[in-house]
């Protein structure tokens, strides 16, 4: 007999991911292709056409083996889709990568409020370019004023997905409540923001579960991609909330999870929204998860960071493998407190956003720019341990200024799950910071797919995901904690070169 699947479309700025999952929840089979933006009249889209024939076409593939009976949907935030009566797009879907200049946020916020009281209301921090779905709206209906009047609904990116699929148009709360402006935390309602500019009416209601069905699949989509018409469509979930799932399903106490990759996520689910003074400005949010609780989140570019340092270094000393932990001599820069990597290298982001990239030793500056062009080499960058050393000290002090403000305590269990799992000096410097803390390195490596799996398997079984955590199972590997001493005298010295 066949095996039956649950089908993830897993949908990130890049790659676009199918994964097939059997009713165990292991994965059948997968495909991944990059898809890039396109520009159009000068604008960067996502390439919404490619996008679509991808996933129908390997849907159709991943059938013909495994009949599918379920689709759940994983997506990357900041993006929406705006559809008339027919189902088609009445503006670009334009990607948040695209600049749209001081002045217009300047203007975003003259017509609809101060940042910090946006971000007290909202959850959602000021991010620069198109990052909040609020300001991606009010772009289009100023750049295409009489296409976007034809828009009947706005859609959340895994919903215009599942309307692709279906032609139901919904909306789901973990897409809404992330970082857009356009939720109300406080009152569970659409935000002063989409009432102001009108959209509140075109956001589909009511704001729906992640493994709630949205439908069942259109006979069209049938038709093209040879499933049965029976094929239900969970609505599935905003990324970084999918990769929340599995360990809210399996860790009954209190938790961080520590997702690391380019953009490094701190998530903390928490009783209610409030910042701290000093964290209003800085990208600490709030998302809802997939049972609509509050998540304190700080995010900054740790990946990024290191991708940049990395290049610089291999220019330098060539392909490397990367070194393993000195305990020794990361206690040597720890007690000297004289080389600092500062972040920056994406200006206005992260948790320093007023931080200028650059690399200090001893009383000299090398600004980033300088060394990327070969201008200078900084003594200690000829070292490559003792180069790799100061870098991973960079990254877990801002990593820890991000935990320290989704609350993280001493003692607080923590998971650490993507990229930086395999970089050893980075989890032994961390696991140091929080000697009493179970530090834990997970071997998920496709933690929002299987979250949303999980919700797609939910909605095949009518099962509420609270009951699901005995369909998961998660292998960690716990990491001693090293006896490093002083580290917060040499996180004071770096707070105070910024």
């Amino acid at each position: 007999m066949t095996e039956s699947c649950i089908a993830v479309l897993d949908i990130g700025k890049t790659n676009k991911k199918i994964l097939a999952y059997d009713e165990d929840l292991n994965i059948l089979t997968s495909a991944v292709e990059k898809i890039d933006e396109v520009e159009r009249n000068g604008l960067l889209s996502d390439n919404v056409e490619d996008i679509r024939r991808f996933f129908f076409g390997k849907l159709a593939e991943i059938n013909r083996e495994y009949p599918v009976k379920a689709i759940s949907i994983s997506a990357h935030g900041a993006t929406f889709a705006c559809v008339d009566e027919d189902g088609e797009l009445t503006v670009p879907q334009v990607s948040y990568t695209n600049d749209p200049g001081e002045e217009f946020h300047e203007q975003f916020y003259q017509d609809f409020g101060d940042p910090a009281e946006l971000q007290k209301e909202t959850a959602t921090p000021n991010f620069n370019l198109l990052l909040n779905a609020a300001k991606g709206i009010y772009f289009v209906k100023q750049k295409f004023p009489d296409d976007f009047a034809r828009t009947k609904y706005i859609l959340n990116y895994n919903t215009y997905f599942g309307y692709l699929l279906t032609g139901v148009a919904s909306s789901e709360h973990t897409y809404v409540g992330c970082h857009t402006y356009l939720w109300d935390f406080h009152n569970n309602c659409p935000s002063s923001v989409a009432c102001k500019m009108g959209v509140d009416k075109l956001l589909p209601t009511p704001v729906t579960r992640p493994w709630d069905v949205v439908g069942k699949i259109s006979p069209a989509v049938a038709e093209e991609t040879g499933l049965s018409p029976e094929t239900i469509v969970a609505h599935g979930l905003h990324d970084s909330n999918a990769a929340l799932v599995p360990y809210m399903c399996t860790v009954n106490d209190d938790f961080v999870l520590n997702s690391t990759g380019t953009w490094c996520v701190d998530m903390h689910e928490m009783e209610k929204v409030e910042f701290a003074e000093e964290e209003l400005g800085k990208t600490v949010f709030y998302n809802l998860n997939a049972w609509g609780r509050p998540v304190k989140t700080s995010i900054f570019l740790g990946g990024a960071e290191f991708e940049t340092y990395l290049q610089i270094l291999q220019q330098i000393h060539g392909k490397f493998a990367s070194p393993e932990f000195d305990p020794a001599l990361c206690q040597k820069l720890i007690n000297e407190k004289n080389c600092f990597i500062m972040p920056g290298v994406t200006p206005g982001t992260g948790q320093f956003p007023e931080s200028r990239a650059r690399v200090i030793e001893g009383d000299k500056e090398y600004p980033l720019e300088d060394i990327k062009n070969g201008k200078v080499v900084p003594e200690f960058m000829k070292d490559l341990l003792r180069a790799i050393s100061v870098l991973d000290l960079s990254l877990v002090v801002q990593n820890t200024v991000a935990l320290d403000r989704v609350d993280m305590k001493d003692g607080l269990p923590m998971f650490t799950e993507g990229g930086f799992r395999k970089d050893d000096t980075y989890n032994k410097l961390l696991a140091g910071y929080y000697p009493d803390s179970r530090y834990c390195l997970t071997n998920l490596e496709e933690a929002s797919a299987a979250g949303a799996a999980i919700c797609g398997k939910c909605a095949l079984e009518g099962v509420d995901l609270t009951d699901a955590g005995n369909w998961v199972t998660i292998e960690t590997e716990q990491v001693e904690p090293p006896a490093i001493t002083s580290f917060e005298q040499y996180k004071d010295a770096f707070l105070e070169q910024l």
